[in-house]
């Protein structure tokens, strides 16, 4: 295994700089952020100063920024973009997130790139050849299964990246193109319209309704908590959490969790190390089942188990308190073993399977005095809590703090004294004063309280770990110079680290250039400008269709395409009967249809690669839409 792989990564959303210094603060070892545009979450953009300030705070730690870059860009749009990767390279962001392969094409700062989970990874070879043109990472798609990312790291030198919190997207990342032929509004674009969060009905191909007003796109969260170690084994060294939207009290739950048992594991693997420096600490006990989750599934991780839909609500039920005993007028009462406080958040699944919640004002042991009473609230009907507000007021508070170790050698020098340091990075600073040596009078209490002024490093960074006292005798020290030589040195050491922060190089593509593993690229390859499509040339591909936002596929095509399968869901996978006596040949991967309103939606079952393809194509309000317009962010570069 390459060496870079044996330095773990966690890595943390930030919705803005504020979480990412947060999610620093609570164990993370790198975090991925929107920059003022082109990132696919474009409601959770950022200015450049902001993520300057992020990445000042990330740095003191070691701690790395990588900036969410991974839209399809117009050719209208792509000097802009170039124009800004030069403003985030010079905040001293780390690296960039991207998926349109015109960047590598164009004068872009050096600085690492890491291939976006929205390049669609999910073959070995797709791996090798953005190994091969300069990728330093890649994510790998969701539905990876462990083999096949063993698999991937036998074959390739890049850091390999992993999502293993988080909500999960129903299709291949890259490949979900039913927000923009509905509404102009493009997944690849940053603008996704979550059609795959609301209800429909299904409808097998003779008519008969299979299910009714169930979110049958939603999926579960997405939780690895068992599978570090596997993953580790198999080659992934960052590992990842969803959640650039996700309220900071997630941010902080699942960066602590995820960290805490990182840190577990690697006290069994002396050959790893954490990829960043300092040792936290928390005022709670991370519990990531109270903070925003549909549930939880593994995914594909071990091959298709356990169904990993949440078809009943794509909202956050939380969990289960109890059965309602009895209802008031102003108030119910519920057998729960949890202890239930003022404020909590209460809901329950109404008679039309609807998710309604409440705040519940007052706890009087089981009696519950919600802040309005709902109407169609019955005996024997389960609630479950989705906020705990004692939890959350922790979560609220500073909830974490972060020190570097560092060891101290204090001694006289000739005129007075000095104070070395030396931190667990190998980081050195020095610091000396001139002051009259005085003997003190009671040495073993000379002695501590010297050591007590030298460990009181406060707010700083940091925290002593070994202190050596290189003293020929005992000396009376006033407590002002001991304290005046710490911060000396302290100050020396935060400096001495900012300036030798060993920042990550870019990756150096191979020569002669990497040939991809098509010669064809349909619609499928997202290639929206010119600079995409002389990537592609050069690279060997022949035939280049332009991206589905281009509004050339016209007629009906997969816009959708996921290993989430309705018919394994509802027992009519064709693979699973084989062999089922008496079902043997009785099932065949027929169409179904799915139906929203007067919506109508097409599902064909390709069995052979197991996929499920939501059909479509572009309306005609999308196809009226103008193109994007020239921008630009910043002044151009030469």
């Amino acid at each position: 295994m390459t060496a870079h792989r044996r330095q773990l990564e966690l890595l943390a959303p930030a919705r803005n700089a504020d979480f990412g210094i947060e999610a620093v603060r609570h164990g993370a070892d790198a975090v991925y952020i929107g920059g003022p545009a082109f990132g696919a979450r474009a409601k959770a953009e950022n200015s450049v100063a902001d993520i300057a300030r992020l990445v000042q705070y990330a740095h003191r730690f070691r701690a790395e920024v990588f900036v969410a870059f991974n839209t399809i860009f117009h050719d209208n749009e792509i000097e802009a973009a170039r124009d800004m990767t030069w403003q985030l390279y010079e905040a001293g962001v780390d690296a960039l997130i991207v998926q349109d392969m015109g960047l590598l094409e164009m004068d872009i700062p050096p600085i690492q790139l890491h291939a976006s989970t929205q390049t669609d990874i999910r073959t070995v070879e797709k791996a090798v050849f953005l190994d091969q043109v300069g990728f330093s990472q890649i994510v790998l798609a969701r539905e990876m299964d462990i083999q096949t990312i063993r698999k991937v790291a036998d074959a390739t030198q890049c850091n390999l990246e992993f999502f293993i919190h988080g909500a999960l997207c129903v299709a291949f990342s890259g490949q979900c193109y039913i927000s923009h032929a509905h509404t102009g509004r493009s997944a690849n674009r940053g603008e996704c319209s979550q059609e795959c969060r609301l209800p429909y009905t299904l409808e097998d191909s003779k008519g008969r309704i299979l299910a009714k007003d169930k979110h049958l796109l939603s999926m579960k969260d997405n939780d690895q908590s068992a599978n570090l170690r596997a993953l580790i084994d198999a080659g992934v060294s960052s590992f990842k959490i969803e959640g650039r939207y996700k309220d900071l009290a997630y941010v902080k739950n699942a960066t602590a969790h995820y960290r805490q048992l990182l840190d577990e594991i690697l006290l069994d693997l002396p050959d790893y190390a954490r990829a960043s420096s300092g040792r936290c600490s928390y005022t709670f006990t991370p519990q990531p089942e109270k903070t925003f989750n549909r549930s939880t599934t593994e995914y594909f991780i071990h091959g298709r188990g356990e169904d990993v839909g949440a078809f009943d609500t794509p909202k956050f039920a939380g969990e289960e308190i109890g059965k309602v005993t009895k209802v008031g007028p102003d108030y119910f009462e519920v057998e729960s073993q949890l202890e239930l406080h003022n404020g909590d958040g209460v809901c329950f699944f109404d008679v039309h399977k609807e998710l309604v919640g409440m705040r519940i004002n007052t706890v009087n042991g089981k009696r519950l005095y919600p802040n309005e009473m709902p109407a169609d609230i019955r005996r024997n009907m389960t609630l479950y809590r989705n906020r705990d507000q004692a939890y959350m007021r922790l979560l609220e508070k500073d909830s974490a703090t972060r020190r570097i170790s560092v060891d101290m050698v204090f001694y006289e020098t000739r005129d007075g004294f000095a104070l070395d340091l030396v931190d667990e990075d190998g980081v050195t600073a020095h610091a000396q004063c001139l002051a009259e040596k005085q003997p003190a009078q009671q040495a073993e209490k000379a002695y501590a309280s010297l050591r007590d002024n030298l460990t009181k490093l406060g707010n700083t960074d940091f925290q002593a770990r070994d202190i050596r006292l290189e003293l020929g005798q005992p000396w009376f020290l006033a407590a002002s110079i001991i304290n005046g030589l710490r911060r000396d040195a302290v100050s020396a050491l935060e400096e001495t680290r900012l300036q030798t922060y060993p920042r990550p190089q870019p990756a150096i593509p191979a020569q002669p250039p990497a040939v991809y593993p098509e010669d064809t690229l349909s619609y499928l390859a997202n290639v929206y400008n010119k600079h995409a499509r002389a990537f592609y040339e050069k690279h060997g591909v022949s035939a280049i269709a332009a991206a589905y936002e281009a509004n050339e596929e016209l007629g009906e095509v997969p816009v959708m395409i996921t290993k989430h399968c309705l018919r394994y869901s509802y027992a009519m996978c064709p693979k699973e009967a084989k062999g089922v006596i008496g079902v043997q040949g009785t099932i065949t991967a027929e169409p179904m249809t799915l139906i929203s309103g007067k919506d109508r939606i097409t599902l064909k079952f390709d069995c052979k690669r197991c996929e499920m393809h939501v059909m479509g194509k572009v309306r005609k309000p999308v196809l009226a839409m103008p193109p994007p317009q020239p921008v630009q962010f910043f002044a151009k570069r030469p």
